[in-house]
């Protein structure tokens, strides 16, 4: 009998590139919503829902509900600070805004939920009309932070991008291991 190996322990060597490698995925979730309300609309609601609709449902859900909030709290709760604290303070509007933006994204979010929800449990819901809101809004975000904010991370020292991925870390592995 094999004896499994040790479970590896989450490391982040770089915290920007995976503040980008987010946004790649947003991007994708926010289009597989899109097609997901597309592909609902050809089918019709006297069909069933069918398996790869619920599942996109439950993927767009288990991403947004869990990854998305950790991302928005590496940028608020680390990343901003990290920024201001190397006295960054010409980002400080940017980083404001961009912080009230996540408000406005997680508002635009809860209001996908009861169709995404009813969708996963193979029931038809009309898609809510933000939902074109919520792609755009999300993909004029992550490209504004993009531009506005990440190219000032290289003024970071190493220290602080190390403490950037600790709480990275910590923030993934706190209470469950299970979190993306």
């Amino acid at each position: 009998m094999r004896t499994p190996p040790p479970p590896s322990t989450l490391t982040i060597d770089d915290p920007i590139e995976l503040l980008l490698a987010c946004h790649d995925k947003v991007r994708r979730f926010t289009k597989l919503t899109l097609s997901l309300r597309d592909h609902l609309a050809s089918t019709g609601p006297e069909n069933a829902i069918d398996t790869s609709s619920r599942d996109a449902a439950q993927a767009i859900l288990r991403y947004f509900n869990l990854a998305a909030p950790l991302h928005h709290d590496d940028e608020e709760l680390d990343l901003f600070p990290a920024l201001q604290a190397i006295g960054a303070t010409s980002l400080s509007a940017d980083m404001g805004q961009l912080a009230d933006e996540h408000t406005t994204l997680n508002k635009l979010w809860h209001s996908l939920l009861p169709w995404l929800e009813a969708t996963a449990a193979g029931q038809h819901h009309a898609p809510p009309d933000t939902l074109e809101a919520f792609a755009s809004s999300h993909d004029r975000h992550a490209q504004r932070e993009e531009e506005l904010i990440y190219p000032d991370a290289i003024h970071l020292t190493p220290a602080q991008l190390r403490q950037i991925s600790d709480a990275m870390v910590a923030r993934r592995t706190q209470g469950s291991s299970a979190k993306p």
